[in-house]
């Protein structure tokens, strides 16, 4: 249940259900919480084709879930990437919002979020009570790293959430030195087609990746990561670990922190009216 500084579940107006969605360029994440604020259904669905689609196939999967009607639907909230395509919302919060909130429901205390997603990566600091401090975003030459790392495990022959197990087998890893992810693909289309192993590649892509996450200049002492990244590619956040000498939290079900936080906005006046 979402909380006030003093402990006390946020109200508002609206007393739910509630759909959150947090519309990513690799998947369509839903979230419907009940009166409670409680989870009653959550899907995430690949983002291909009209993303208007798979907004109504995400849509119509956690309704199925959730054994409700969509006309009981008190709030539909949106955001990221393609948040403007939920043609049915009733509102739209920003993605840093959305997952300081989701995440500070897990971890109330102060603390520096990094969010690695499909398209983007960005830094946001929340204060003790769970207010949005800040948010800093990567070059924009390094958008992108989720796919990058999707294309990396397809091209690997390897399901992403196994891509740490092949890089444990590697003491060597092949340098992926670019900045863009488009010329990281490259690279790694070259590493493959002149023979370095597919151990190699991959420890490479996971220390490329945490080496774009250190530049974020992310201090501790609580850093929590969410996104589809940590969802998928856990071996990113051990590299980046091992880089940084950074100890990290990985929000529960990360990929859905912005989903939830999105809908947790409905609840209260927290989020509305934010860039």
């Amino acid at each position: 249940m979402n909380a006030s500084p003093d402990g006390s579940p946020v109200t508002g107006t609206v007393t739910g259900p509630v759909l959150g969605m947090d519309v990513g360029s690799e998947c369509v994440k839903a979230v419907i919480l009940g009166p409670d604020q409680g989870i009653l259904a959550r899907t995430s669905t690949p983002t291909c084709g009209y993303f208007e689609t798979c907004i109504e196939e995400a849509t119509k999967a956690v309704i199925e879930e959730s054994k409700i009607a969509t006309d009981d639907l008190a709030a539909v909230v949106a955001t990221g990437f393609g948040a403007r395509c939920v043609t049915n919302a009733t509102s739209e919060v920003s993605s840093s919002m959305a997952h300081a909130i989701g995440a500070h429901l897990h971890n109330p205390h102060e603390m520096t979020i990094i969010d690695i997603g499909g398209q983007e990566i960005r830094a946001i600091s929340v204060a003790a009570d769970g207010t949005r401090l800040a948010a800093r975003g990567g070059r924009k030459c390094i958008s992108g790293i989720g796919s990058f790392l999707m294309f990396a495990a397809r091209h690997l022959d390897v399901h992403p959430t196994r891509m740490q197990e092949l890089a444990a087998e590697s003491d060597t890893p092949a340098t992926v030195s670019s900045f863009c992810s488009v010329f990281s693909s490259n690279e790694l289309l070259e590493h493959l087609r002149d023979g370095s192993s597919r151990e190699d590649v991959a420890l490479g892509c996971m220390q490329a990746i945490a080496e774009r996450i250190l530049e974020l200049g992310v201090q501790g002492p609580s850093v929590v990561i969410t996104g589809g990244v940590p969802e998928y590619f856990p071996g990113v956040l051990k590299q980046f670990e091992q880089l940084s000498s950074i100890e990290v939290t990985v929000s529960p079900d990360p990929i859905y922190t912005g989903a939830h936080g999105a809908a947790l906005t409905a609840f209260s006046t927290i989020g509305k009216d934010e860039e």
